[in-house]
C-alpha cells in the first residue's frame, strides 16, 4: 500500500527490503526517491493518507521539514522517501542489499511495494 502510493505521486526507484532478518525494530522498508523537495512532500503526504485511511499512523516522522529525507515510521513498516541526491549519496539499497526485495504486484521497473 505504502509503495503504491508514492507510485501513485510519481516516485521513482520504489524499492520494499524485506529487513526482519536484520533487524528486530522493523519487517518491512519502503525505500522511494524524487527529484525535488517538493515531490518528496507530495509523495509522504500520499503515503500518509492512504496509511490513514487504512487505519495506521505514525509513530514517528522525521525529516519532513527539509525535505529531503522524509521517514515514517509505522513500526513493522518504515518509508524513506528521498530527494534523488540522499538517496544516492546515503545508497540505503546498498546498506541493506543482503536483505531480500520484495516484489509487488502492480509496480513497474525498478519500483515496490508494501
Amino acid at each position: 500500500m505504502a509503495a503504491h502510493a508514492a507510485a501513485d505521486k510519481k516516485a521513482t526507484d520504489v524499492v520494499v527490503l524485506d529487513v526482519s532478518d536484520q533487524l528486530v525494530i522493523t519487517d518491512v522498508f519502503v525505500i522511494a526517491s524524487a527529484p525535488n523537495e517538493r515531490q518528496v512532500g507530495a509523495i509522504v503526504d500520499s503515503v500518509e493518507e492512504k496509511l490513514r485511511l487504512a487505519g495506521h499512523k505514525p509513530v514517528r516522522r522525521e525529516g519532513a521539514r527539509e525535505g529531503r529525507w522524509v521517514l515514517l515510521d509505522y513500526v513493522d513498516l518504515v518509508v524513506h522517501v528521498q530527494h534523488d541526491e540522499e538517496r544516492a549519496f546515503y545508497g540505503l539499497e546498498r546498506l541493506w542489499k543482503d536483505c531480500p526485495r520484495i516484489e509487488v504486484a502492480g509496480l513497474t521497473g525498478g519500483e515496490g511495494a508494501e
